[in-house]
């Protein structure tokens, strides 16, 4: 049963956020273009005021920023690369900054963040390339590469992942995925089914349907394992564990990718390592969301799948 401050939770997001089905794309994408061109696009570390004071950071801006948390006074040969989510849409904020650090922490690692180009100005052609090389780069220098992202930043972990792998370059040691958003091929047809399987305060499919077209592009990449990583080949990639809650609209796509990786003949270059933990009732990404006694036991199957130790009952 959800606890209290997750219900309460679920109940404040929408009002908070001002959350809605889609009216009208048009409208809604000149309303992401205005908020765009007047976004701060710094490190957003909020209230983490330690951040300053603890970490040495550093920004690169070509072809698009990238910050990297490295803690004073070392040198870590661990990497967390964290992926933010947001629907494509929105840029970076506190709470993944806190769950990247948090990671970061218990790896004693440096922790790299990218600031991706955002759709609808930009689509996944202005960044996957980049981001691949980046992990490339990453997974060559250090003894160990952590991947994790949430919802968009899930999905295009377990694509740049996928890609790498294609490419012949040594894949991150884990991928943390929280609600992957891994397949955005969402239609019509199964807008009944989302439906039935999840009752979101969050996500609504209207829009998932316009930001996942803005992001591929063009409708014919929209199966594009860089787009929709869900429907390519998921042999071979490194160990990973998935979180996601039954009220997260995004609940099939995590169902899709533990089925197919149940499929497969087992670990190793033929299958793929894959621990995924449903939480019935739960909203979306519970797991990095601060203060939420679910996300503390997300943590500890987390700590565990990266410590090679047992999952926690």
């Amino acid at each position: 049963m959800p606890s209290l401050v997750h219900d309460l939770l679920a109940w404040a997001i929408p009002r908070l956020r001002g959350s809605g089905d889609l009216d009208d794309a048009d409208a809604e994408r000149a309303r992401i273009e205005r908020w765009h061109a007047g976004l701060d696009r710094s490190l957003p570390t909020g209230r983490l005021s330690r951040t300053s004071t603890r970490y040495d950071v550093r920004t690169t801006d070509e072809p698009f920023p990238v910050h990297t948390l490295r803690p004073r006074g070392a040198r870590p040969r661990t990497t967390v690369l964290y992926l933010h989510g947001g629907g494509y849409v929105a840029p970076a904020d506190p709470v993944h900054v806190r769950y990247a650090l948090r990671l970061a922490r218990h790896l004693d690692a440096e922790v790299v963040l990218p600031d991706y180009p955002l759709a609808p100005e930009h689509t996944w052609r202005d960044s996957h390339d980049a981001l691949v090389d980046l992990l490339t780069g990453l997974a060559a220098t250090q003894d160990r590469v952590v991947v994790a992202g949430d919802s968009a930043g899930g999905g295009l972990a377990l694509a740049v992942a996928q890609t790498v792998r294609d490419r012949g370059g040594r894949q991150p040691s884990h991928l943390v995925l929280h609600a992957p958003w891994a397949d955005l091929t969402t239609t019509s047809a199964d807008r009944e089914a989302r439906a039935h399987d999840a009752v979101d305060p969050w996500l609504f499919l209207s829009k998932l349907e316009a930001y996942a077209a803005w992001w591929a592009g063009d409708p014919a990449d929209l199966r594009r394992p860089e787009v929709s990583p869900a429907h390519a080949d998921l042999t071979g990639l490194p160990p990973t564990i998935v979180f996601c809650g039954t009220r997260d609209l995004l609940v099939r796509d995590a169902r899709l990718l533990a089925d197919r990786a149940a499929a497969l003949p087992g670990g190793g270059e033929d299958g793929w390592d894959l621990t995924y933990l449903e939480a019935p009732d739960l909203i979306h990404v519970f797991g990095i969301l601060p203060g939420l006694p679910e996300a503390r036991r997300a943590w500890r199957h987390t700590t565990a799948f990266l410590d090679g130790r047992e999952q926690p009952r």
